[in-house]
């Protein structure tokens, strides 16, 4: 067994790599950069902490969240890896004491935030250790034209200069386009790295949307999914998180809030009653979640149209981190659009240290990505392969794991439809005028109103055109046509529809226009069920868990991963031998919980022991 192999079983309790890890880290090992795109739960934490324990000196990982490096530093101490992080959080004197141990040589990591990498003090430690490798986590955070761009990121290749020896370096980022990417390589002054790309695809992940007329009935149907479950919902706005976890209260939901209104102190314990399972729901905006690394996730609900796939995919993915089946719902209304194009008119751009050039190009660029967002909640076939064509991955035209694949439904054919809007667009385009989708459906369905008046006189052949068709299923053909590259939508604050060079393609020829059907009043059907675990095993050796998580003050998971539990209860080990066994278990873990666990599993007889007697 080479060392990679026995530090990832030793440590960290796995008996192989998943596809891309083996190789990053060896690239690694032998001295050189590397690159690695990874989807959220993905393992690309591995990556960096099985190498910092084979290359000699100390590993810097530079991370953008205090409760990220708080949850993987406690990881790795009860896996038995010496670690420690540097931030906000600590005292002086707590700093003082980890700089001591550093120079004395106790840490192999180093957890540090971006903003204290130039600082003097924190310069004149490092610079008196051997920094074998600098990790940058969440890379994206150094790019401009990524979702979650920080400034603070920018100092890396500052720091990386001020050290004595340039070390390797590496980075990793679970959503980023191939233009990102590139961004990522040059701010950060990656030589040559080997990039590993190892695909974006979770398939433990069941994909739904949803288009609701009243959002927090359709979250608490959607709750009934998920009895006992731990998950989060994500909505735009403080107002929404406030009001809907109330609701949630009130009807006997264990759920708790966080949003960046609330006082920080507010927020920290919210947080920790979630992770330790006091809470099974969080109701949050995306001001959380990033670096929360909590295993056991069953659910993301969105009560909202993020604002681009980025963020969407990685605020997903937070769900079945311990690759268990989940599922991630996104419940879309229209109103969504005008919601996020607010936050986009009114906030991209604010950085000073951008240009006006530059602050316009990355509005261009968000508004983009919102219409690439849009066309996701309306898409009428596989939403796993519009989600992963995004980042440039091809994939099947049906996954068998999402809504649309499962529905039954075909898509509809909605071309006539298409071509009265295409119509109805070229009209008005000879009275010189243009309007935005909801005025040209108002038009096409005769809706009267005020704003109107002046069409009457004009005898418009398309006004009434469509007055049979609901406004949602119109709504549907003006998104199809526009992903569909028929119809443009103009940028600015009032945008309008125009036709493009294909739109004659529709009328003209035998294009078709594809929609996804409404659904009927019935209940949508749900994912279709995995293989669970035996369930009265199960609840035995969570309850162990939370003795012993109780015992340790950390949350559960970090003991055992849900997934973990479940794999116990496939083996059924009766022996630390057999416990070993375990995806999950290495040796440290299985000295210190092992006992307990097998004092429940030695005992457990279920069916197929039962017969066997």
């Amino acid at each position: 067994m080479d060392g990679k192999h026995q530090v990832l079983q030793e440590y960290f309790g796995y008996d192989a790599f998943r596809p891309g890890q083996g190789e990053l880290i060896d690239a690694l090992l032998a001295g050189r950069d590397a690159f690695g795109v990874m989807p959220t739960g993905g393992g690309k934490s591995l990556c960096y902490q099985v190498p910092a324990l084979l290359l000699p000196g100390v590993t810097v990982v530079v991370s953008p969240l205090i409760s990220l490096m708080q949850d993987q530093v406690t990881a790795l101490k009860k896996a038995g890896v010496a670690a420690a992080y540097l931030n906000s959080a600590l005292t002086q004197a707590q700093i003082d004491q980890v700089c001591r141990r550093l120079l004395a040589g106790e840490y192999r990591l180093l957890y540090v935030a971006p903003e204290r990498l130039l600082a003097d003090r924190f310069l004149a430690v490092v610079q008196r250790l051997d920094i074998a490798m600098v990790a940058v986590d969440e890379a994206h955070c150094i790019s401009q034209w990524g979702q979650d761009f920080r400034p603070s990121y920018l100092e890396i290749q500052d720091f990386l200069a001020s050290l004595p020896r340039r070390p390797v370096v590496t980075a990793f980022t679970a959503t980023a386009t191939q233009a990102v990417r590139q961004d990522i390589v040059r701010s950060l002054g990656l030589r040559n790295p080997q990039t590993f790309v190892t695909g974006f695809d979770r398939p433990n992940l069941y994909f739904e949307v949803q288009q609701p007329s009243n959002r927090n009935q359709a979250v608490l149907d959607t709750l009934a999914r998920f009895p006992g479950r731990s998950g989060i919902i994500y909505c735009l706005t403080r107002k929404n998180v406030e009001s809907l976890c109330e609701l949630l209260q009130e009807k006997g939901f264990f759920a708790t809030r966080y949003h960046a209104g609330l006082d920080p102190q507010e927020r920290q314990e919210n947080q920790e009653d979630f992770l330790y399972d006091q809470k099974q729901i969080m109701v949050a905006t995306n001001a959380f979640g990033m670096g929360i690394d909590k295993s056991n996730v069953s659910f993301v609900i969105h009560c909202g149209m993020p604002g681009n796939p980025e963020s969407y995919y990685q605020e997903a993915g937070r769900a079945g981190r311990d690759g268990g089946p989940a599922q991630c719902i996104l419940l879309f209304q229209q109103k969504d659009i005008a919601t996020n194009r607010y936050f986009i008119e009114h906030s991209e751009g604010d950085d000073p240290a951008l240009t006006p050039e530059q602050a316009e190009a990355l509005r261009k660029q968000s508004l983009h990505r919102l219409r690439q967002m849009s066309s996701y909640c309306t898409a009428p076939g596989c939403l796993r392969k519009k989600l992963l064509g995004y980042f440039g991955e091809q994939a099947p035209d049906r996954c068998g794991n999402c809504s649309n694949c499962l529905s039954g439904q075909p898509p509809e054919d909605a071309t006539a439809l298409g071509r009265q809007f295409i119509l109805c667009i070229a009209l008005l385009a000879r009275e010189n005028r243009a309007f935005g989708a909801e005025a040209i459906i108002k038009i096409l369905r005769g809706v009267d109103d005020p704003a109107l008046e002046w069409l009457r006189p004009r005898r418009l052949d398309c006004f009434g055109s469509l007055s049979a068709q609901p406004a949602k299923k119109l709504r549907q053909v003006s998104a199809a046509l526009i992903d569909q590259g028929y119809v443009r939508q103009t940028e600015g604050q009032w945008p309008v529809l125009e036709l493009t060079e294909q739109a004659p393609g529709l009328v003209t020829k035998s294009d078709h226009l594809w929609i996804k059907p409404l659904p009927d009043r019935r209940k949508a059907r749900a994912a279709l069920p995995r293989g669970e675990a035996d369930g009265a095993l199960l609840v035995k050796l969570k309850e162990v868990r939370s003795a012993l998580a109780r015992q340790a003050g950390v949350p559960a998971f970090m003991i055992f991963s849900d997934a973990t539990l479940q794999d116990m209860c496939r083996l059924v080990p009766r022996t630390r031998e057999e416990f070993l066994e375990v995806k999950g278990v290495g040796n440290v873990k299985a000295q210190r919980y092992g006992k307990a666990f097998l004092a429940v599993l030695s005992q457990w007889e279920g069916p197929e022991q039962a017969e066997g007697r």
